[in-house]
């Protein structure tokens, strides 16, 4: 005994796939246009790997390598406890290069943000301009802007300041335009049809908005930067990565995991901060 409501839905499928049969037949080629690009994928990356040399038998060999090297940093030892505040004090500087590169980097790419904002300044090409110039400070990176700095102005924290501004200067002005365009024209038109300027408009209708989304991104670059500070030092940009790259040199090994667990201590309290401030941001923009 068939189900009446069975059937009729039988009956109605076989209505639909009469009536869009390219969808439920659809023909080979639309068919085999998946696998061939899922193929082509996969001869890419063997390609890749064939290309550039990629040895399983030595990326085993290199993890035995690895667990020698993690066996020869136990215990972690800072040997003296002269050595201990060299490295704290290291640490410090570390932190205050990544402090000021990003927070000079954000109030210097504030402005060209909004100049980068369609919604903001409608003239093509001022925001052509603008946003090439930014695609070309982003797109060196902040090692190869370290070794410039350091060519320029020296050894030190000031040329690891330098290279974390300019290269943060290029990602919070594309990040702060981005923001600008994506919040919601109606308050700003709302102090329009009051009277109101447009530097009101962004003052009142604006700023509220994305201030808020800028602060949350730059606190998390300030953590995001803590570890790029500790990389631009081995190139001799100041900070606690040089005496990191000095003790893999000299091969002591217990030296580097208590670096390396004081830039995770270190990295982690940070985050921690960074977290509670961004909620309290979040909480301000939604009260608001």
């Amino acid at each position: 005994m068939t189900h009446p409501v069975r059937e009729a839905a039988l009956a109605d499928r076989a209505g639909l796939e009469a009536r869009h049969a390219a969808i439920f037949r659809p023909p080979a080629a639309q068919r085999i246009r998946p696998v061939l690009i899922v193929a082509a994928m996969l001869g890419v990356l063997a390609y890749g790997i064939a290309s550039l040399g990629l040895d399983p038998v030595r990326l085993v060999n290199g993890v035995g390598r690895l667990g020698e090297f993690v066996w020869f940093m136990i215990p972690p030892s800072t040997g003296t406890w002269s050595k201990l505040l060299v490295y704290l004090h290291a640490l410090a500087e570390t932190v205050a290069i990544a402090f000021l590169g990003v927070f000079t980097a954000a109030i210097l790419a504030f402005p060209v943000g909004f100049l980068a904002a369609r919604n903001v300044i409608p003239n093509v090409v001022i925001h052509f301009l603008s946003r090439r110039f930014l695609d070309t400070i982003r797109g060196v990176d902040e090692l190869i802007w370290a070794l410039i700095w350091v060519s320029v102005v020296g050894l030190g924290p000031f040329a690891g300041v330098l290279a974390l501004v300019t290269s943060n200067f290029g990602i919070f002005g594309k990040l702060f335009s981005e923001a600008i365009e994506a919040a919601d024209r109606k308050a700003s038109e709302g102090v329009a049809s009051t009277g109101g300027s447009n530097l009101a408009g962004i003052r009142f209708g604006l700023l509220p908005q994305v201030l808020p989304v800028m602060g949350s991104q730059v606190l998390y670059f300030f953590e995001s930067n803590t570890r790029s500070a500790t990389i631009i030092g081995i190139v001799g940009a100041g900070g606690i990565g040089l005496h990191l790259a000095e003790q893999i040199r000299v091969l002591e090994y217990q030296h580097v995991s208590a670096l390396i667990l004081m830039i995770l201590a270190t990295v982690a309290i940070i985050d921690q901060i960074s977290s509670r401030l961004r909620f309290a941001l979040i909480g301000t923009q939604s009260i608001r």
